[in-house]
């Protein structure tokens, strides 16, 4: 199980900024925009919500093949679990079926089984996919929705948006 104290440790003494293209450095709110925002998801299970997030990103133009980019992320998921704690789960992959990191967010208010490391449902999706040869921008990206897990009222705020404007609106705020 992974645990928030192990993405935390991540980012201890480093700038909360991703590595872009040719060097340009952005933060997470630059990867966040209303398309790729699922409010609720449908999906009631973990192999449900990662296909769900990943056909999200594929809708929006982020992806061209979204069953190469799913199966990178079962396949990860099936090394350990992303269901963190505090009702958040970060499913993430490498695969070179996205050239550069993107990320997609889905918010379930009911809850769903993701195996958690503090055994409680996820309520907040991270889904990550970064380039195999990119690695920096995808552990910065981690510790950088760890950094944000550590506050109890962006969270609560996220699980009551009720819009995807209203998630991106959230983010361009913290």
């Amino acid at each position: 199980m992974i645990h928030l104290e192990y993405f935390f440790g991540i980012i201890q003494g480093r700038a909360l900024c991703l590595s872009g293209e040719r060097g340009i450095v952005m933060s997470l709110v630059d990867l966040i925009r209303p398309e790729v925002v699922k409010i609720p998801v449908e999906s009631r299970d973990k192999p449900g919500v990662i296909d769900e997030l990943v056909k999200l990103l594929q809708g929006a133009g982020e992806i061209q093949d979204w069953q190469k980019a799913a199966d990178a992320v079962h396949e990860r998921e099936a090394l350990g679990s992303t269901g963190l704690e505090s009702g958040i789960a970060v499913p993430h992959a490498k695969t070179d079926a996205v050239s550069r990191l993107t990320m997609s967010i889905g918010i379930s208010p009911e809850g769903i089984d993701f195996d958690a490391a503090d055994g409680k449902p996820s309520h907040i999706f991270f889904l990550l996919l970064a380039s195999p040869d990119r690695s920096g921008p995808h552990i910065q990206a981690l510790a950088e929705i760890a950094k944000l897990s550590r506050s109890r009222s962006f969270l609560d705020a996220l699980l009551r948006a009720g819009s995807a404007e209203e998630v991106v609106e959230l983010f361009r705020e913290e």
